[in-house]
């Protein structure tokens, strides 16, 4: 998997996905304020994504739009904040790219990128295939594209 980051999520995010995956075995921490540390050692460890930062790539004023056509053009999936993402998908009914929506107040890798590695590990397949991916503190919800009105 690919992953673009756009412009509202921190370039930190590539060092973090990009990093080494860790053993097989490991798996992402869960529970409360006890495990921060063990949250930590996972985050280091990274996910071995090939990530890139849209400001590595175009324009720092570059349309939504036009991030979304880069991504689609080359097989990237769009990691963001900004929820004009997925009303492009749902406006377009496009199938592709995939998205991942980080809806959280605390955007930073690391206040909520364990759960995004785990996120991107346990949906991967549908993201391949085409996905709308929103991930928040509490739970984490998958849409398969294209976007259908709900009825």
């Amino acid at each position: 998997m690919r992953l673009l980051i756009d412009m509202n999520l921190s370039p930190r995010w590539v060092g973090l996905l990009s990093a080494p995956k860790p053993a097989a075995s490991r798996q992402a921490p869960r529970g409360g304020q006890g495990n921060l540390g063990a949250a930590r050692r996972f985050l280091e460890s990274g996910a071995g994504i090939e990530a890139a930062h849209w400001s590595t790539i175009g324009a720092h004023n570059a349309p939504d739009p036009q991030i979304m056509a880069y991504a689609a053009e080359h097989d990237y999936v769009v990691l963001t904040h900004d929820l004009d993402f997925s009303a492009i998908l749902a406006a377009t009914h496009g199938e592709k790219p995939s998205v991942v929506q980080i809806r959280a107040e605390d955007v930073s890798p690391d206040a909520i990128g364990a759960q995004v590695i785990a996120a991107l590990r346990q949906m991967a397949a549908e993201l391949l295939d085409g996905a709308l991916l929103t991930i928040d503190t509490n739970r984490t919800r998958l849409r398969v594209l294209p976007l259908q009105a709900k009825g």
